[in-house]
């Protein structure tokens, strides 16, 4: 077929026929190449009488250039000789006019005439004949970027519409018709174009920069999963599930890249049924945070097993994120829950308010934090309170929950509370519907930290489980016979065994006669009971904790923690509020 009517037009050029050769089987139009006789100039001009006029400038009066310009070369010289693959389509079917080298080399010979979706699979493969299709329809140019096809190699397609001279318009021109470049301004209607136009594709190799990109991409995803990995490691692998405290936690990373954060959570048992409740946030991203992020969360249970009260717990912390990293701001929230007293103490350093949700759906809001984030230094951090009746949930949690760049973060506080108000369920439904109504998604562009605690309200043969009894332990030694007899008579009671009441009223006698002899006044005796252990508690008004050590065979006393210590499964001591000690033990009830 002749080419030369189905030729793409280069853009920004006038349309001009490529000049004949002895090979060409087109004659050229007279109109455009007919030349002047040869024959001697007027040596003052031309002769038509004008001034002279070089033939290499141009009818502008610029010089013409020695060298080939794109007017005297053919699109076939030009599309055949591109590294490219180009192919030519005409026709509401696509048909194949031309395919330059490139594309043979690449697919092998494609017949002329043959319909694209017949001859041409790798079309098929790139997902491009409906995409030919709108670019046929529309006359509009698009591209489509590192397709694949099934042999591995990628490329980046642009399809371009052209449409068919009509043979007025190429008579207009030097007689020659072919393909042009769809104008915007001048499409056509869909008839002429899918009758009279084709599409020109054009397919860039970009087989190296798509692997490149997907090593790429894979690097990062390796580098993320390791970064995640080691965040989760830094975490608590099973939470600790108190008797009295049901507890569910969730973690998730922020965005896609591998900089995790700092944010972490955990639960402590302190004896006694007492709970510690820790949630902290290392500000910044990387490997670096997360790292922070381990030594402090390693520090928090070190210190928490001193029994400390949630204040100077803080300000011990406080210190240790000075020296680990001065750059490493990190806030932290650090509450006690007592089955005794109903409540939580907490201490708050720069993070953000415990909300606590009652049984009726009442949600309160912790006061301000009580202190500057850690690693600040010079506060003195303070304790403060907030209930936990039975029935009610507490929430600890990190600022990529709530925070908001396009809203102020007291919004998302509230939006919490919200959402707070109506969760019910068990703590791991709570912790799924928060997350879901804060509209946290694996995009989120922050990591999120969330700790669900709830106080259960037990009733029926549950309730019979958790029993307490305590005895305000008066007079002098006289003291010691009536803790045993109070012992025996509430263990009896409780209906455990008789080697555990025994072992009960052992411990208590010896926590008494300690607290007798060491201790101050007001004294008493606490008896607990829950569905997995017995707690025996003795507090006096002594601060001074006692210890145990090895006594000599000559000594009268010293054996009454060591004894404690080996009747029990634990015991421990800590200092009360009020200036006065706690010594308690605790034994494993049976199965």
């Amino acid at each position: 077929m002749n080419f030369t009517r189905w030729s793409a037009r280069l853009p920004g050029t006038q349309r001009r026929a490529a000049a004949r050769d002895d090979r060409s089987s087109v004659p050229p139009a007279r109109a455009e190449y007919a030349q002047p006789e040869a024959g001697p100039r007027p040596p003052g001009g031309d002769t038509r009488g004008g001034t002279s006029h070089d033939p290499r400038d141009d009818s502008r009066g610029e010089a013409r250039p020695d060298g080939p310009t794109p007017e005297d070369l053919s699109a076939r010289d030009i599309l055949g000789q591109l590294p490219a693959l180009v192919a030519l389509v005409y026709g509401p079917d696509h048909r194949i006019a031309y395919v330059n080298d490139a594309y043979t080399a690449a697919f092998g010979p494609r017949p002329a005439g043959a319909t694209a979706a017949e001859a041409m699979p790798e079309l098929h493969e790139l997902s491009l004949l409906p995409l030919m299709d709108q670019v046929l329809r529309s006359g509009t140019p698009r591209t489509v970027k590192s397709r694949k096809v099934r042999g591995g190699n990628s490329y980046t397609v642009t399809c371009t519409p052209v449409h068919r001279d009509s043979d007025d318009e190429g008579a207009g021109e030097g007689g020659k018709g072919g393909l042009k470049k769809q104008s915007r301004n001048n499409k056509g209607s869909g008839r002429d174009r899918g009758s009279e136009g084709g599409v020109l594709v054009y397919a860039a190799d970009v087989t190296d920069h798509a692997e490149a990109a997907e090593r790429l991409r894979a690097s990062e995803r390796r580098h993320r999963e390791t970064a995640v990995t080691l965040q989760r490691s830094l975490l608590p692998q099973e939470l600790e599930q108190p008797d009295d405290l049901r507890i569910a936690a969730t973690y998730q990373p922020g965005g896609t890249d591998a900089a995790v954060g700092g944010d972490w959570y955990d639960v402590i048992t302190l004896g006694a049924g007492r709970t510690a409740l820790v949630i902290g946030d290392v500000m910044g991203r990387g490997v670096r945070a997360a790292a922070v992020m381990g030594q402090l969360r390693t520090a928090v249970r070190a210190y928490a097993r001193l029994d400390l009260p949630p204040h100077e717990v803080l300000q011990l912390l406080d210190g240790l994120a000075a020296e680990i990293d001065a750059s490493q701001i990190a806030t932290c929230a650090y509450a006690v829950h007592d089955p005794n007293e109903g409540r939580l103490v907490y201490s708050s350093a720069g993070h953000l308010p415990i909300l606590v949700c009652d049984e009726d759906g009442t949600v309160h809001r912790a006061e301000d934090p009580t202190g500057p984030p850690l690693g600040t230094g010079g506060w003195i951090h303070t304790s403060g309170t907030i209930p936990l009746p039975p029935g009610s949930t507490a929430v600890l949690y990190t600022d990529g929950l709530v925070e908001r760049r396009s809203e102020d973060i007291d919004e998302g506080v509230a939006a919490l509370e919200r959402a707070l108000s109506g969760a019910k369920g068990s703590p791991q439904v709570v912790c799924d519907r928060l997350i879901r109504s804060l509209g946290v998604t694996a995009e989120h562009d922050d990591d999120v930290a969330v700790l669900v605690v709830q106080h259960p309200a037990r009733t029926g043969a549950d309730a019979e489980l958790f029993h307490n009894a305590s005895l305000d332990l008066l007079g002098g030694i006289e003291a010691a016979p009536r803790a045993r007899a109070f012992a025996t008579g509430v263990l009896t009671s409780w209906r455990f065994p008789v080697d555990l009441c025994d072992l009960g009223v052992l411990a208590a006698g010896e926590l008494v006669a300690n607290s007798l002899k060491h201790g101050t006044p007001p004294m008493r005796l606490g008896l607990r009971r829950t569905d997995r252990r017995l707690i025996i508690e003795v507090t006096d008004g002594d601060d001074h904790l006692p210890r145990r050590r090895r006594a000599d065979p000559a000594d009268e006393a010293g054996r009454g923690i060591s004894i404690v210590a080996t009747i029990a499964s634990s015991w421990g001591s800590r200092r009360t509020p009020g200036g006065g000690k706690a010594v308690w033990c605790e034994f494993a009830l049976p199965r």
